[in-house]
């Protein structure tokens, strides 16, 4: 079992790990694929999760035909993602209050390493009414490469200045796991789907259900 004395930092991504955002970003998708006369199936909308967005513009073609407007698609998905979370805000996942409780009161510094853009992980914190948690967002645009390349990992450690391999990753997405494999982080592994791929399994170190079994688990 990961006992929490054993690392120097915790590293946490956003989407679908602290935040409630990917249900979020579906919608808007299949709402705007329906508005140009697409159909984007449930399970193609969950393969994207944990991709950058230049990645889900070609998985996005290559599903729908080279027809498919992107700049279109791109503006009414942003149409339709604001309307939502400007009525229902976006909702924190269950576990990351009693989480980030333990960190502070253990004096374990923490950060966010996430592949949105700044622009818009900043906005997704404010929405959910955390948007001063984080001292240390890294995004998309502060390294070369996106997850699942273990750049933006990396950069985390980096500027909490502590090595790789003292840092704990909690992540939600296969590209997020293949990352922090990459990178030589200890990860766990907190499926926000329900479909899981057995190689996400056998590349973590631990699986938990979600953050609260994750808080018991290392506060035992």
């Amino acid at each position: 079992m990961i006992k929490l004395a054993d690392f120097s930092a915790v590293i946490f991504d956003m989407d679908g790990l602290v935040l409630d955002t990917e249900s979020t970003y579906m919608l808007a998708w299949q709402q705007a694929a329906s508005a140009m006369g697409y159909d984007l199936s449930e399970d193609f909308c969950l393969s994207l999760s944990g991709m950058h967005y230049q990645d889900i513009e070609l998985k996005l073609v290559e599903y729908c035909g080279v027809e498919f407007n992107l700049q279109t698609f791109k503006r009414l998905s942003g149409d339709c993602w604001r309307d939502h979370v400007n009525v229902h805000g976006i909702n924190i996942k269950h576990g990351f209050a009693g989480l980030l409780d333990l960190l502070d009161r253990q004096n374990i510094p923490y950060c966010l390493a996430t592949n949105s853009l700044a622009v818009n992980a900043l906005e997704c914190l404010e929405l959910a009414g955390i948007k001063d948690v984080f001292s240390i967002v890294v995004s998309r645009e502060h390294v070369q490469h996106g997850k699942p390349e273990p750049d933006i990992f990396l950069k985390a450690a980096e500027l909490l200045q502590v090595d790789i391999s003292r840092c704990l990753v909690l992540e939600d997405s296969h590209a997020g796991i293949v990352a922090a494999s990459k990178a030589g982080a200890v990860s766990v592994f907190v499926p926000s789907i329900a479909q899981v791929d057995s190689l996400t399994v056998e590349l973590c170190d631990l699986m938990m259900d979600d953050l609260a079994q994750l808080t018991d688990a290392i506060r035992a």
